[in-house]
């Protein structure tokens, strides 16, 4: 199958992205829940420094793979399944 000049681009980004085993951690976590708070994602990957997780959260959301809600001055991220399901074939447990 061959693939167009975007989709290989977009590919590169979300491999780029998940080549960090923070990320992949954050991703997991998302891959069990439907959406979560920033506070909650700190909590459960043990990140101290909220400058930290944001950095890797905002690697995560240039390449597509969350999904970020606002809700006054809460954050809410979610997991877009579809596009990790395209380029990931690793399964989540």
């Amino acid at each position: 199958m061959k693939l167009d000049e975007n989709t290989i681009q977009q590919a590169v980004k979300v491999y780029k992205a998940l080549g960090e085993p923070t990320r992949i951690k954050i991703i997991q976590i998302l891959y069990k829940t439907e959406e979560l708070s920033c506070n909650e994602i700190e909590y459960k990957t043990c990140i101290c420094a909220k400058s930290t997780l944001s950095h890797h959260m905002k690697q995560l959301a240039d390449c597509g793979l969350i999904e970020l809600r606002k809700d006054g001055i809460y954050h809410y991220y979610s997991l877009n399944k579809e596009l990790l399901n395209k380029f990931v074939t690793i399964i989540w447990e």
